[in-house]
């Protein structure tokens, strides 16, 4: 992940600017997805949606919906939207692992997914723009299979159903990280 501040391209430093600048207390966003693919970690394609888990204070997901969800002024104004992920699979130590987008906001924290955790939130749906996303983590951020393997082992495979799915999903995935 870029340690700098970074910038961000059109729309999203338009979009988040006015985001932030109609918020009037701090709320802290855990983000995944494309837009933390492309923020944090520079991968070459665009989204309309900034993915996030939850909100702190947790009830601010309503407020941050109305001003910046699909449906929004700023969402129409912009072309983009954040938007509330229903369900997906994380490491249960996820939050731990947090890093802060230093985006230069007043009152909006984006706290991104590490670069392992991203790749497991991935591993359930597993389409070919999930592969083509583990891939290029692998290969740009130097990861170790056998860190994101522990990462699944200890903090995952005790809950999950489906494993065999999913540890035959690791299997395939692990010709893309270094050893």
């Amino acid at each position: 992940m870029r340690d700098e501040s970074m910038e961000l391209q059109k729309p999203w430093a338009g979009f988040l600017a006015d985001l932030d600048a109609a918020l009037t207390s701090s709320v802290a966003v855990h983000c995944l997805g494309g837009f933390v693919l492309i923020a944090a970690y520079d991968i070459p394609r665009a989204t309309g949606d900034l993915d996030y888990l939850i909100t702190l204070p947790n009830d601010a997901s309503t407020l941050l919906e109305k001003l910046g969800g699909p449906d929004s002024k700023l969402g129409k104004k912009h072309n983009v939207c954040v938007q509330r992920v229903g369900v997906t699979d994380l490491p249960e130590d996820y939050d731990s692992r947090l890093t802060e987008l230093k985006l230069g906001l007043t009152h909006l924290r984006l706290l991104a997914l590490d670069p392992y955790d991203l790749i497991l939130s991935k591993l359930t749906r597993n389409s070919p723009k999930d592969i083509e996303d583990v891939k290029f983590l692998a290969r740009t951020q130097h990861l170790e299979f056998s860190v994101l393997y522990s990462t699944f082992e200890k903090e995952m495979k005790p809950w999950l159903p489906n494993l065999a799915r999913h540890e035959l999903t690791l299997k395939l995935w692990s010709e893309y990280f270094s050893r």
